[in-house]
């Protein structure tokens, strides 16, 4: 909206961990030290702490894009599970398969595990395991991690460990039955929101990325910022996010102290003119706030070149199954059929098809998995999506999650020169993915994706019932009825048909149950992600997956 106005690419300010606006003050350049040198170095544990919003997560995914040659990173977001969920889940992202035996087995899983660990070591490998929000990690899985730095040859040990996450991590780990675990913390780091002169810094950095040839903020707006914002970087970028707009909206190419002033209010409410000393205080509160302008930004947006060319998702849209128009069958069952070829080099990929990684080349890519045709120019991806029955979910999250959901994807990838390049993975492997460019679908290392992957990705999906919307106790209807009859299935049970189109406490526990085997908020509320992960396990017809041997029925 405002890009043009203010002369910028891009939107400077997005709370998305972006590593291309990785912004390293003194404090940051050494935590980014400290788990560097946990990568390249053997053994034990290494900590990184901070406040929520100091950049934690921009750290981890700048660390990736750093990530040695010789390194395979295993990266775990949600760690709230069971200790055999926690070790299935690492088994998953480094690609490794685990036969149906050892699953819920903790001996059967280190087993699997250790095998592999030690024939990565063989080969020159190393393997890091990073845990972020790592302060949710239960006392019982704690203490299956610490046995996993047992797995170890005669001079070292077979598996780095970094866990990341908020101050309640120290906190947790200083209790008495996890000192063994303490003990083997050989690195410790803490991330201190920014001073004054950084957050101006920050700001002008932030703001150079993204295009800026100018001054847009006064010095006296940018001290106000560091007043409102206590330097935490999060509440930075939404409150310079809410500025730039404000100025757009007022024709004032200068953002000045009035303007942030105005910002604060909106973001903070009546009392924006205090500093913002709060911040632990109040993190319920900010963190709605966020979440809330996260998830209005997190739209396509983010993938297209022009901020003009994106569209809202349209819930409202009459919506009709994907191929009710007549459209050619989904691609997905030739993929299944033919072989993608040799494993090649990600980067000589990227460079020999650079002209296919746009984000209206993957959009067209994406949509042609789905039978459909992508008009570039035309309406947004998504409207032109949901004019199909299909909506566009867009998510930052892992492979593991890929593959829960079990759909072409298309990935946003950043090379460590900062390039960028949209392409799709219509089929994940144990140790490889196969990706859309050139003329023949071509695979790539695991390893090597997420090295350029910082987790933002897009996935297109089919309601069951057409709509967009949250399925919840009390509810009823097709929608209703499509879930409790796929959880009947996924468990193997056949449904009783009394009362299936009625969400009531038995369903509720059903949905609970998918949720916690699959590393999901263990609500009972079947929200969007958990549609979707529920359709992408059984694998619905005509559906284009991931898993080409899982083909719906």
């Amino acid at each position: 909206m405002y890009l043009s106005f203010f002369g910028l690419n891009e939107k400077p300010f997005s709370i998305t961990p972006d590593p291309r606006y990785l912004f390293l003050s003194e404090r940051h350049a050494e935590a980014m030290a400290h788990l560097l040198y946990g990568i390249k170095e053997a053994g034990g544990f290494i900590q990184l702490t901070g406040e929520v919003g100091t950049g934690k997560t921009t750290i981890v995914r700048s660390l990736l894009a750093q990530t040695p040659e010789n390194a395979e990173i295993a990266l775990i977001l949600n760690p709230r599970m069971t200790a055999p969920e926690f070790l299935l889940t690492l088994c998953e992202e480094l690609g490794i398969g685990v036969p149906d035996r050892a699953i819920g087995s903790l001996k059967d899983l280190v087993d699997v595990l250790n095998d592999y660990l030690l024939r990565a070591h063989a080969a020159g490998r190393r393997v890091v395991l990073v845990v972020d929000e790592a302060q949710n990690l239960a006392p019982e899985v704690l203490e299956q991690v610490r046995l996993l730095t047992n797995l170890e040859t005669n001079t070292q040990k077979l598996l780095q460990i970094i866990l990341i996450g908020q101050p309640e991590l120290r906190e947790l780990l200083d209790r008495s039955e996890l000192r063994q675990l303490a003990q083997r913390i050989t690195g410790r780091y803490h991330l201190d929101p920014l001073s004054g002169p950084e957050t101006i810094a920050y700001v002008r950095h932030r703001l150079r990325v993204a295009g800026a040839t100018s001054e847009i903020f006064t010095r006296r707006a940018l001290q106000r910022i560091y007043r409102l914002s206590g330097g935490v970087p999060r509440v930075i970028n939404i409150l310079c996010d809410r500025a730039l707009l404000g100025g757009y909206s007022m024709d004032r190419h200068r953002i000045t102290t009035g303007l942030v002033r105005q910002a604060g209010t909106e973001v903070f409410g009546r009392h924006a003119g205090r500093p913002w000393i709060v911040w632990s205080g109040a993190g319920a509160a900010v963190l709605l706030v966020a979440g809330t302008v996260a998830l209005w930004r997190l739209a396509p947006a983010l993938w297209m070149a022009s901020s003009a060319q994106a569209q809202p998702l349209q819930r409202t849209a009459q919506h009709q199954p994907a191929n009710a128009k007549g459209h050619d069958a989904p691609a997905h069952a030739a993929a299944a059929s033919s072989s993608a070829g040799a494993q090649q080099s990600l980067p000589q990929l990227l460079s020999r098809y650079a002209g296919e990684t746009s984000a209206q080349a993957a959009y067209a890519k994406l949509f042609r998995l789905w039978g459909l045709r992508y008009t570039d120019g035309a309406t947004g991806p998504c409207r032109q999506a949901s004019g199909h029955g299909l909506f566009c979910l867009t998510e930052q999250g892992s492979l593991g999650q890929l593959r829960l959901y079990n759909r072409p994807a298309m990935l946003l990838l950043t090379d460590s020169a900062g390039h960028t390049y949209h392409v799709v993975v219509r089929q994940l492997g144990r140790a490889h993915a196969t990706l859309e460019l050139g003329p023949t679908p071509c695979r790539v290392g695991l390893a090597a994706l997420t090295r350029d992957w910082a987790g933002a990705y897009v996935i297109l999906w089919q309601p069951p019932d057409g709509r967009l919307h949250t399925l919840s106790a009390g509810m009823s209807g097709s929608g209703v009825r499509w879930l409790r009859t796929s959880l009947q299935q996924l468990e193997g049970v056949h449904s009783s048909g009394s009362g299936d189109n009625v969400y009531d406490a038995g369903l509720v526990q059903l949905v609970r149950r998918f949720q916690r085997t699959h590393g999901l908020v263990v609500d009972g509320i079947a929200g969007v992600e958990t549609q979707v992960a529920v359709s992408g396990q059984l694998g619905q017809p005509r559906t284009p997956l991931l898993d080409a041997q899982r083909n719906g029925g």
